[in-house]
């Protein structure tokens, strides 16, 4: 009967929401275990007043000691801040500020979003390609990318190189080392380039004495 009871006060229990972005992250913030749950707890009361060394300490059964160190490192973190405000009654007080750390976490989810924007440039070469790329492959796309070529560009070099029959690295990265040197820095340079060249080839046409051929 004991036992009934205790297990029925156990699923009542309040429960702790975990963001998953935060466990899956867990390595790269390099938190110690009270660190980690301290964390948690003001996750959970973020629209709380509940932002004191007491509560936590009650809470979470920790000493002043481990709560004081676990704040410390989540300052160096820069997960968290202490704030100065007045309560209602005037008086000035430390709340605890962890807009940092959604601040960190929507910086990371941008730049994860930024990654795959990339991926996708693999995946368009594969599917031109027909086939998975190859370690060397990837680095040289990689390599185009870092050197600040706009992606609209090499794609551009991809429709060439496929347009001409050619499935080769090689052969666009000549193309945009060609393009570079001609100054074309976007798909409307390579359009008007292009245009010239046409205009070009017919003038060279009309010029031509057929008649005495």
């Amino acid at each position: 009967m004991k036992k009934d009871i205790l297990l029925e006060q156990l699923r009542n229990e309040n429960h702790y929401t975990i963001p998953k972005y935060l466990i899956t992250n867990l390595k790269k913030f390099k938190l110690d275990l009270n660190s980690f749950v301290v964390l948690i707890y003001l996750l959970n009361h973020r629209n709380k007043d509940v932002f004191n060394y007491k509560s936590i300490m009650s809470n979470l059964n920790l000493s002043e000691k481990e709560v004081l160190n676990a704040i410390d490192l989540l300052k160096d973190k820069k997960l968290l801040s202490i704030d100065m405000v007045k309560n209602d009654k005037g008086i000035i007080e430390e709340r605890l500020n962890i807009d940092s750390f959604y601040e960190i976490s929507f910086s990371a989810l941008l730049e994860k979003e930024n990654k795959n924007d990339d991926k996708n440039l693999y995946d368009i070469f594969e599917q031109e390609f027909g086939r998975t790329l190859s370690p060397i492959e990837y680095e040289i796309i990689n390599g185009w990318v870092s050197s600040n070529i706009k992606e609209e560009l090499i794609l551009g070099a991809l429709k060439e190189a496929v347009f001409n029959g050619v499935n080769n690295l090689r052969y666009i990265d000549k193309i945009l080392y060609e393009w570079n040197k001609k100054g074309i820095k976007n798909v409307k340079d390579i359009e008007k380039r292009r245009k010239k060249e046409d205009d070009e080839e017919l003038n060279e046409d009309y010029d031509y004495d057929w008649l005495n051929e």
